[in-house]
């Protein structure tokens, strides 16, 4: 199973941050971007700029979903009663690979994605095979019989870089509970996230 390192680190690079908190990112070792051109003083940004990369890092820490998800994502927020920001962050954690990141079945997202792709996740004790697959408050994500001896599985429990949030409650090391759609503050982002600058970006 890949896990895309390079895919996941140039994100990374090209965003100048450590996103995910990963202690092998490059970013830990030189801050600017990838290529020929990446050492090149940065301009000012516009306020375009500025809401432009706070929408690339909100995306791109999900595991760079597509812009199409994205934004549907962000117009079922809008519909919502409440504040936007919150409903769009709400959102994004209810994914099922999502979930199954916090609950530290998989090191990466990227990783999550996959092993709920590849069936190895259980809600409600139900395969699913869909990533964007929202998650209600009460239900169970659980792995399957298969996932519980994966190397990748086993690694990403031992992980130190990161805590399970009070959001989801782990019964035991291949289960999970999602109490509740968690607020900003409540979501173990390693860099600051700026969701309201993604309302002003789509609100435009």
């Amino acid at each position: 199973m890949s896990k895309r390192n390079a895919s996941k680190y140039k994100i990374d690079r090209r965003l100048g941050e450590n996103i995910w908190g990963r202690p092998k990112s490059p970013v830990n070792k030189r801050e600017y971007g990838p290529g020929q051109h990446g050492q090149r003083r940065k301009g000012k940004l516009s306020d375009f700029g500025i809401q432009l990369r706070a929408k690339q890092k909100l995306k791109g820490y999900y595991g760079e979903i597509t812009e199409k998800q994205f934004k549907r994502a962000f117009q079922e927020a809008d519909r919502m009663k409440g504040d936007t920001s919150q409903n769009l962050i709400g959102l994004l954690e209810r994914r099922l690979d999502m979930i199954v990141y916090r609950a530290k079945f998989a090191p990466t997202i990227f990783a999550a994605r996959q092993l709920v792709s590849h069936g190895h996740i259980r809600v409600n004790g139900v395969k699913c095979n869909i990533a964007s697959r929202q998650i209600n408050a009460g239900d169970v994500v659980s792995l399957g019989n298969k996932a519980k001896e994966m190397a990748l599985v086993i690694e990403a429990q031992s992980l130190p870089e990161r805590e399970i949030p009070d959001y989801v409650s782990p019964d035991g090391n291949d289960k999970v509970t999602f109490t509740r759609v968690p607020t900003l503050d409540e979501v173990p982002y390693p860099v600051k996230m700026e969701p309201n600058l993604v309302v002003e970006f789509y609100s435009r």
